[in-house]
């Protein structure tokens, strides 16, 4: 099994920065706070419970943004 660039006890805000790919995947599934205060130490599972969204698929679709600009194609966008 391949390991997985993005966890969800990551912050969001190292996230955003190592990988500006999952932006919109994080905007399109209502989370809003990219750049927000709060992002540079909310980590991804606190800032999804706290927005009443499902961490596992969020964090498939992060990880699917992540292979995709790694393999040079289309960026998914969480939709």
């Amino acid at each position: 099994m391949t390991e997985k660039a993005i966890t969800k006890e990551m912050p969001i805000g190292d996230v955003v920065r190592k990988h500006p790919e999952t932006i919109a995947v994080f905007m399109n599934n209502g989370l809003h706070c990219i750049g927000c205060a709060v992002a540079a130490f909310e980590s991804i599972a606190e800032g999804a419970a706290a927005h009443g969204i499902a961490i596992d698929p969020l964090i498939e679709q992060l990880n699917d943004a992540v292979a995709a600009e790694e393999a040079g194609g289309a960026e998914p966008t969480g939709q």
